[in-house]
């Protein structure tokens, strides 16, 4: 279902596009002069399903325009090839990246479709060599292809979420060099990073990111949030989660209300210190 057009009962997001880019972002619309924070990251920074997303509420408690470059779904190839995103990030006081998951990227096994990351194109000679019983015509996204390909051979699988880490680490490295602003990385997800691995499975959300990663980009942020918070369990209605009936499933897979707020909270104090 595309994201622009979500059905009866949802929310309307006011996509907008920026400049000559493709993708459509969340709006209202944000006019790119003047003092400004920009925020990119995927589902969460978005804001899915959630009637005000933690960069509008870091807006309404700091006074600072937000501009919200959230895409729903999105690894770091979505930015890191987006030039009007950077480009307005360029001109951003402050930039917030959020932590995205490392299954949506190109790397040496397997491509991904450059705008819907989590979109699985088609699979390198690599990946066809080690995984000569798999046919891979049979796959549209990358979490059905990995949780696949783990049940059939974990350790196989391995060599394919190592090389997702590494590639992960470097293209988080050079995002964050490009950015001409103090950058801000935000964890947001119902773990730390230190237990992204302890999980049966492919894992949670941010995908096989863990603390190790996160400290080898430290370096390259202006400072790092990290937000803990607890899934929405039982009403999502009561979790502030606002959903048409087919989009109940996907809805239960988003963080709540509560999660926006206290990643506001957060990231309002240290764009405080920061600006």
């Amino acid at each position: 279902m595309a994201y622009e057009n979500l059905g009866e009962g949802a929310l309307d997001y006011f996509p907008c596009r920026y400049g000559k880019s493709k993708l459509l972002f969340r709006g209202p619309r944000r006019k790119l002069d003047g003092d400004y924070t920009a925020f990119i990251g995927g589902t969460e920074t978005y804001g899915k399903f959630i009637e005000k997303p933690f960069p509008a509420l870091v807006e309404e408690m700091t006074g600072i325009t937000c501009v919200n470059f959230g895409y729903p779904n999105a690894g770091v190839d979505v930015f890191a090839n987006e030039t009007e995103v950077l480009e307005a990030c360029k001109g951003a006081r402050i930039t917030v990246v959020q932590v995205m998951g490392a299954q949506n990227m190109s790397n040496r096994f397997y491509s991904v479709h450059p705008r819907r990351n989590d979109r699985f194109v088609c699979a390198s000679r690599l990946m066809k060599t080690i995984f000569r019983e798999v046919d891979f015509t049979d796959f549209a996204f990358t979490r059905h292809l990995l949780s696949e390909l783990q049940a059939i051979s974990p350790e196989r699988f391995a060599l394919i979420r190592d090389e997702l880490k590494e590639a992960w680490v470097g293209r988080m490295r050079r995002l964050l060099g490009r950015m001409e602003g103090k950058t801000i990385l935000l964890w947001l997800a119902a773990h730390a990073p230190d237990e992204a691995d302890d999980l049966e499975g492919l894992g949670r959300d941010p995908l096989f990111i863990d603390r190790d990663m996160i400290e080898e980009v430290r370096p390259h942020a202006t400072a790092v949030v990290e937000v803990i918070t607890d899934p929405p369990a039982g009403d999502l209605e009561a979790a502030g989660l606002v959903f048409s009936p087919l989009e109940e499933l996907a809805a239960r897979e988003t963080l709540g209300a509560k999660a926006h707020f206290e990643a506001a909270e957060a990231l309002a104090e240290v764009l405080r210190d920061l600006s």
